[in-house]
């Protein structure tokens, strides 16, 4: 039982470790992928059905 334990407390402490690494290195999607190339306003001439 108190391996069980252990396992649970260990898998709790490295779950929380874990979402404190992914939450430094993650940035938001407004900043990832903010180019200058990027042209939201003309979708341009290559699109599906656009002839």
């Amino acid at each position: 039982m108190k391996a069980f334990i252990s396992a649970v407390i260990a898998a709790i402490i490295l779950a929380i470790a874990g979402s404190f690494a992914l939450a430094a290195v993650q940035e938001p999607a407004y900043k990832a992928f903010a180019t200058s190339g990027a042209r939201v306003g003309d979708p341009g001439h290559n699109l599906v059905g656009n002839w």
